[in-house]
């Protein structure tokens, strides 16, 4: 397959791979292919794998990955060598969730047709967000002329923009981030599916996948732990007591970082309206014109 992605340059082979659980995944750009993408996802991975390079999730962890990269119509390019495609993306997802390896998952994918990727996912609890929709190119942003390539995406570019502005208290959701690259800024037409969540966007916090803070099960009992059966055994339990007689543990409340964490506002730097510079040359033509008349205007150009 050929990449229909040809205005996507540079570091866009795959710029990056987020995953989010209880911590970050480290990898190397050596070491992100489409298989050890696929086992990381879905847990099939060697034994001696150092935690640095496992997804150590369950079915409470939220988790955020994000790709770039050229792609086309059902697929991502991996390093302009391998491709994945959306039936495989799906599967890998599918799997996941009957292994309970995620409570709620959010797609982000920047390249070239990105919609494709997720027209094929069919497990529950997943949002989905991409740059264009099928048949539409990605465009890049930022131009080095030092270097002579785009070092960002637009999209990825006012995603980034945008989440600088959130702090652990934020109350910004779901269908805010769903706005921040309109068609006229992102040249594509970003898109998003919701049909699979099962909560309303509107609902769900931006910080419910960017942020840190964490759910704490609390408990008073004495816990022991057995390494030869692997088998953790209460206080309780030691004394007879049936496990249905234990109250079930609940979440505590989260710390009140509202009140806690002061961040002010960053202020956006400040760009004149469209068309005020021709406005102004147009305004200042006008009066020279008048001034001196039209045997002087060759001293403008």
């Amino acid at each position: 397959m050929v990449s229909t992605c040809f205005l996507c340059q540079g570091l866009t082979t795959l710029a990056g791979l987020l995953l989010l659980s209880f911590g970050s995944l480290a990898a190397s750009q050596i070491e992100v292919t489409v298989e050890n993408f696929l086992r990381v996802l879905t847990g099939r991975i060697p034994p001696s794998t150092p935690r640095s390079k496992r997804l150590l999730s369950d079915d409470r962890s939220n988790i955020l990955i994000y790709m770039t990269g050229h792609g086309g119509n059902g697929f991502l390019k991996f390093q302009d060598s391998e491709e994945i495609t959306n039936i495989e993306l799906a599967d890998a997802f599918e799997q996941m969730w009957q292994k309970r390896r995620y409570n709620e998952l959010l797609f982000i994918i920047d390249t070239c047709q990105g919609a494709s990727m997720y027209e094929r996912f069919y497990s529950p609890n997943i949002m989905a967000l991409a740059s264009s929709q099928v048949g539409e190119d990605s465009l890049s942003h930022q131009p080095d002329p030092a270097i002579g390539v785009h070092l960002m995406d637009r999209y990825t570019f006012y995603v980034l923009e945008f989440l600088e502005e959130i702090n652990p208290a934020s109350q910004t959701n779901m269908n805010d981030l769903f706005q921040v690259c309109p068609k006229s800024l992102c040249v594509s037409t970003p898109g998003h599916r919701t049909d699979l969540f099962q909560r309303d966007p509107k609902h769900v916090l931006i910080t419910d996948f960017f942020g840190s803070v964490r759910k704490v099960e609390i408990t008073t009992e004495t816990i022991s732990l057995q390494p030869e059966s692997g088998i953790m055994e209460s206080s309780h339990e030691k004394d007879g007591m049936d496990e249905e007689s234990l109250e079930p543990l609940k979440y505590a409340e989260q710390l009140p970082v509202a009140q806690i964490i002061h961040q002010k506002p960053k202020l956006k730097d400040w760009h004149p309206p469209g068309g005020f510079i021709l406005g102004l040359w147009a305004l200042i033509i006008m009066v020279f014109f008048k001034t001196y008349g039209i045997k002087h205007m060759k001293f403008i150009f």
